[in-house]
């Protein structure tokens, strides 16, 4: 039998978001948060925070998130992020980019955490940035998605509870994401 603090654990849910750039990590955060009021964090945020640096770009992040990558500070990242997370919360995770983000999620929140990958093609996510004037070319879209930070994305997939394929709507991701919260929480109470 589990002990109490163990079942109340198991009762939040803690939802982890990895994909590629424009796959609809953000979309999808952001829409968990104000549909079901869970609160909502990006690793991006916490690595700003950290090292006191409010990025211009999405370059400049990508390069001061391979120096924690390169020197070996990833776990200092995902402790950082993890003290954010308040005790008997639900909470939206997103950005996790290395097996060490979903590793650090998985330990300290065991049954309670849930990676969803979000995927969609290359072309299509292109087409979604290019859309919100994020990238200059597709050209200048590929080098940041090939960025080295980049890299360890995929390794997410196999550890992910659900993959959701993101090719359609909006709506048809919204409807996605209900169907991803009654499947990691099938009592429906958030």
């Amino acid at each position: 039998m589990p002990r109490d603090s163990q079942a109340r654990q198991a009762e939040r849910i803690i939802i982890g978001i990895a994909g590629h750039i424009g796959a609809g990590k953000t979309t999808a955060g952001k829409y968990l948060s104000s549909r079901y009021g869970i609160p909502y964090l990006r690793y991006s945020q916490v690595l700003s925070e950290w090292l006191a640096k409010q990025p211009k770009s999405k370059t400049r992040l990508q390069e001061i998130g391979w120096g924690v990558m390169a020197k070996g500070m990833q776990a200092e990242l995902n402790r950082r992020l993890i003290t954010q997370i308040k005790p008997k919360t639900n909470v939206v995770v997103e950005g996790l980019r290395h097996p060490l983000d979903y590793e650090s999620l998985k330990n300290s929140f065991r049954s309670s955490f849930h990676l969803l990958f979000i995927d969609s093609p290359q072309r299509q996510r292109w087409e979604r940035k290019k859309t919100k004037n994020k990238y200059q070319s597709l050209a200048s879209f590929e080098a940041a998605d090939s960025h080295s930070v980049e890299q360890q994305i995929n390794s997410l997939r196999r550890s992910a509870a659900l993959i959701l394929q993101n090719e359609g709507s909006l709506h048809d991701l919204h409807a996605a994401l209900d169907k991803a919260i009654l499947r990691f929480r099938p009592k429906g109470d958030l």
